[in-house]
């Protein structure tokens, strides 16, 4: 059974740093594209990073809004995918979700929700003084 695992949100002040975790279990995780998300209540679920497959470059890529802020990483030997957030904004407040592509294969993530089959629960963060 596929599951993934979201973990390390909080509350954080803003200019603050966290470090997401998402622990997976049930696929060999580094034949698979990565991504996480967010979302806040009233709105789509939004992309923020992706990581493609391992063995063919693992490329990262990121939103516009997080681009030099945030970095994406996996640690295949623990089928751990990584989300570290530094600078963090109040409107960056939202659930964090990581969830894996619907097809192995390729250097890059995609960016659509739509091309993700496997979800974790989310974690919440909160930016907030």
């Amino acid at each position: 059974e596929v599951q993934l695992v979201e973990s390390g949100g909080g509350l954080v002040q803003p200019g603050g740093s966290l470090k997401l975790s998402c622990t997976t279990s049930g696929f060999t995780m580094d034949a698979y594209p990565m991504g996480w998300f967010r979302q806040v209540p009233g709105k789509e679920r939004e992309w923020v990073a992706g990581i493609g497959r391992a063995d063919v470059g693992g490329r990262t890529t990121y939103a516009e809004a997080v681009r030099g802020r945030f970095t994406i990483s996996r640690d295949n030997n623990e089928d751990t995918l990584y989300l570290h957030m530094t600078s963090l904004k109040p409107d960056e407040g939202a659930r964090y979700y990581c969830a894996r592509a619907t097809y192995s294969g390729g250097a890059y993530a995609p960016r659509s929700s739509l091309n993700y089959n496997y979800w974790g629960p989310g974690t919440q963060v909160t930016v907030s003084s």
